[in-house]
């Protein structure tokens, strides 16, 4: 697949796969609901699982310094069709300020809005800020009006002229701010903060978003980017320009904000090697242009540590001119489809793939077992036809069948009553995993650090305030971590005895996880760092720097802190989740089998109808597992990236 459409395609067909995922969900919560298989637990895993494909989100990370055609090729990848640059790109008119585009589908309208730049002297972070929208100008933009649209996205280009100590008083470096000619001694710096800016487009729609990032000085000045924004990106797209190769700043750029040891972008970190066209000649002959090109390529794969094929040559500026005009020939030869299908193999995939792992082996291990359930019960009805193939009811076949099942039931009953005792002691340990992560804890480790940071003079004293920080963090984490490997063992054990006792060899325990959050904590610390290590902030008077590690750091810190929190609290409820369904359906199936038995022991009918009343309910249990094993199949089915590659398959199904 070559052209415009590439991209927009593979992303449309992401969205139909959820939207079909989301499809087969709602099918099995009517099916539970119409076998009477349905439960609250079973319920809320249900709607986590379809909040998590409705909410889902993909963002790509433009970075690089000034001049490298970030802009242009966010223009030549997502408003082609326009006829037009919508976002201003050409020279001296770059994009002043850290942007966001997306598409905000709760409000579904279309604007831009301003956070201006002298909200960096207030107390508020940038994502304290984005949930405060009287802090913020917003414009709407008219998308049947382009050429109004497109003046009003100029605003985020807009400078402002301030003193040098004015400047610095904003966070930034004076000797990378431009000078305004127009008024000596003045220097111009950013008038916003940060653009968000919400726009109806297809991808935009489907759940993808774009940071677009000025240059260096911006990146240094603003390091809620580098500690929040870009690691939460999925993946990075490092922006170079043919016509200079790496440069020194480039470096900086890469070593110290991208390439560094705690980065995890897990759908990748490339280069994209831009202005390709400034190595066009027509007087050479084309392989020879294109040798210089791979020469190019390679020389910054080697710089920049990475392989060949992460390293993506195009020419943006063509490449827009040739998808405004039509012209295949040129978009070819600017090499940006190259560049979609970089995006769709790489970043697409790696979204599928955690779907996949997070959402779909839960759900379908939920249908294994209400599958296993469906399978008892048509046991059951055979062995209740079987006492009536004779000319008569064998009444007293029935009753063993009766008493068999009410000792089941009555095994399950004790089961479900033994489990809900092993709830409410989870529920017990849960509280004591939850009092090691509590807000109240993190607002006093919080509190002590800022009043060490007051109490210090130096920057060492600084430095020690902050790193004592993480130290207090990352305590708790590892006390959470050896309570919670106790907690484990106790939930193995429980699922151990229970394999042991019922039928059901293929339920296993939902671990907790908490190592990741020690992880994220020390990645966090190795950011916080650098940045107490910065020059800029070193020189900082200590109000400032304060200030500055609260409204960054701590924030960030925070919202960690929060996500374990929030993940410790549903656990305990979850651990016991598959046994607890398992148990409930066959409960539930004994239930209704006890109480159908005995009503054909007291029943007058004969035999024949009998006979005939159990084939037709085993007819229709027939088809209950087949529409669960059409479910299976649905949910199986590979999505679009990985459709070359084995269905997905987890432990104990065929």
């Amino acid at each position: 697949m070559n052209g415009p459409a590439i991209l927009a395609n593979q992303v449309e067909a992401y969205h139909q796969w959820k939207k079909e995922l989301i499809r087969q969900i709602s099918r099995y919560r009517l099916w539970l609901q119409d076998n009477d298989l349905y439960s609250d637990d079973v319920s809320e895993r249900i709607r986590r699982g379809v909040e998590l494909l409705i909410e889902d989100e993909l963002t790509i990370a433009f970075v690089g310094e000034f001049s490298r055609g970030k802009t242009e090729l966010i223009n030549a990848l997502f408003f082609a069709e326009y006829g037009q640059r919508m976002l201003p790109s050409e020279a001296g008119r770059t994009t002043m300020c850290p942007t966001e585009l997306f598409f905000d589908r709760a409000n579904g309208s279309n604007y831009l809005q301003l956070l201006p730049i002298e909200t960096r002297e207030g107390e508020l972070s940038l994502q304290e800020l984005r949930r405060q929208p009287e802090h913020w100008t917003r414009y709407e933009l008219d998308e049947n009006d382009p050429e109004a649209m497109r003046t009003v996205l100029g605003e985020v280009a807009r400078v402002r002229s301030v003193s040098p100590q004015e400047a610095r008083r904003y966070g930034f470096s004076e000797a990378m701010l431009e000078a305004d000619l127009d008024h000596p001694g003045q220097v111009l710096i950013p008038a916003w903060r940060s653009a968000r800016i919400s726009i109806r487009h297809p991808l935009f729609e489907r759940g993808l978003r774009i940071l677009d990032t000025p240059g260096l000085n911006a990146l240094g000045s603003e390091p809620e980017l580098t500690v929040s924004l870009l690691p939460s990106a999925h993946a990075i797209l490092f922006l170079l320009s043919a016509d200079t190769g790496v440069t020194a700043s480039d470096m900086t750029i890469w070593k110290e904000h991208i390439d560094t040891d705690d980065a995890d972008h897990r759908a990748g970190r490339f280069a994209v090697l831009n202005k390709i066209d400034s190595l066009w000649d027509d007087l050479r002959p084309e392989r020879e242009v294109q040798h210089s090109i791979d020469r190019m390529r390679h020389t910054t794969a080697n710089q920049l540590g990475l392989r060949d094929d992460e390293v993506v040559p195009i020419s943006a500026r063509q490449g827009l001119t040739a998808k405004a005009r039509n012209d295949n020939a040129l978009l070819e030869r600017s090499q940006l489809p190259g560049l979609e299908r970089l995006l769709i193999d790489r970043i697409l995939r790696q979204k599928e793939e955690l779907i996949t792992q997070s959402l779909i082996n839960d759900l379908l291990g939920m249908l294994q077992n209400s599958q296993a359930a469906m399978q008892a019960r048509l046991l059951s009805l055979q062995d209740e036809r079987q006492a009536c193939s004779g000319q008569a009811v064998d009444r007293e076949a029935l009753r063993r069948l009766a008493d068999r099942a009410q000792n089941d039931y009555d095994f399950y009953y004790r089961k479900l009553i033994t489990l809900r005792s092993s709830r409410r002691l989870m529920q017990s340990q849960g509280d004591i995993l939850l009092s090691m992560v509590s807000e109240s804890r993190f607002n006093a480790h919080a509190a002590t650090v800022r009043q060490m940071m007051s109490k210090s003079w130096t920057s060492a004293g600084m430095s020690q305030a902050m790193d004592h920080f993480f130290e207090l963090l990352e305590s708790d984490l590892q006390n959470l971590l050896a309570e919670g490997r106790l907690a484990e063992r106790m939930v193995e054990a429980i699922y151990r005895r229970y394999n042991e006792d019922t039928r059901a060899r293929h339920l296993e325990p939902i671990p907790l996880r908490a190592g990741r959050h020690v992880i994220a904590v020390r990645e966090l610390r190795k950011r916080a760092t650098r940045f107490r290590r910065a020059p800029g902030n070193l020189l900082r008077e200590q109000k400032w720097l304060t200030r500055r590690f609260f409204q960054v750091m701590v924030t960030e810190a925070r919202t960690l802190h929060e996500r374990v929190r929030r993940d410790v609290e549903r656990w305990p409820g979850e651990a016991l989740l598959p046994i607890m369904q398992f148990s409930m359906e066959q409960k539930q199936l004994l239930e209704h089998q006890v109480r159908r038995i005995r009503d054909m022991v007291r029943s007058d009918r004969d035999s024949k109808a009998e006979r005939e009343r159990l084939t037709n309910t085993i007819a229709d249990l027939r088809r209950q597992l087949e529409l669960a094993d059409a479910m299976q199949r649905q949910i199986r089915r590979p999505a679009p990236t990985l459709s070359q590659q084995k269905v997905v398959n987890i432990s104990g199904i065929a």
